[in-house]
C-alpha cells in the first residue's frame, strides 16, 4: 500500500457523515484499541507507524471501530465501502 495522506482522508471523513461517538465511547474505543495493539504486539505483528497515525487520527474524528472498518475498506476497494 503506498503512504496515507491522511489530511486527505480526515477531509474524506468527515465530510461523508459518518456517525461519531460521544466522548465517554471513544474513550472506550481507545481502550479497546490499546488492549488490541497489545495483542498484536504479543503475536510480533506489530502496527507500523502509518497504521497508528491512521487508527490515531480516525479516533480524533470520533468513528466507531464499524465506521472505522468502512473506511479502511474504502482505501482498498474504492467506492466499495458502507
Amino acid at each position: 500500500m503506498t503512504a496515507l495522506d491522511l489530511n486527505a482522508l480526515r477531509e474524506h471523513v468527515r465530510s461523508a457523515g459518518y456517525p461519531r461517538g460521544t466522548p465517554d465511547q471513544v474513550a472506550l474505543w481507545r481502550e479497546d484499541m490499546e488492549e488490541s495493539r497489545a495483542n498484536l504486539a504479543i503475536e510480533g505483528m506489530d502496527l507500523d507507524a502509518e497504521d497508528e497515525a491512521l487508527f490515531a487520527m480516525l479516533l480524533e474524528e470520533g468513528l466507531s471501530p464499524a465506521a472505522m472498518v468502512d473506511v479502511i475498506r474504502s482505501l482498498y476497494r474504492p467506492g466499495q465501502a458502507g
